[in-house]
């Protein structure tokens, strides 16, 4: 099953998603800029092998809904995201606002 769902941060409006798998579930907030996601988030393939695409995203582990998402520090962030002033430890929802 997937949900997506407006997911409200200060004066912002964002696109969280929810993907049901076995076993797992994908979670995503999404902006015009960027993402956070959950754990299934590969961040070293997007700064490695897909870094032409200088994609803004972050990554947090351990989190199964999007208000852990939103809470939870981030791992790991992709240099793009760095070059926002996004890094690891900040909270998914202050990543958000960098990318708003």
């Amino acid at each position: 099953m997937v949900t997506i769902e407006p997911i409200t941060v200060g004066d912002h409006t964002f696109v969280g998603v929810e993907v049901k798998l076995p076993k797992t579930t994908l979670l995503s907030i999404n902006t015009s800029r960027g993402y956070i996601m959950c754990g299934a988030l590969d961040v070293g393939l997007l700064n490695q092998k897909l870094s032409d695409r200088q994609i803004i995203a972050a990554r947090a582990v351990g989190v199964r809904t999007l208000p852990e998402l939103l809470a939870a520090p981030l791992e790991s962030v992709t240099h793009e995201a760095e070059k926002l002033g996004i890094v690891p430890g900040m909270t998914g929802a202050e990543a958000l606002l960098f990318m708003a």
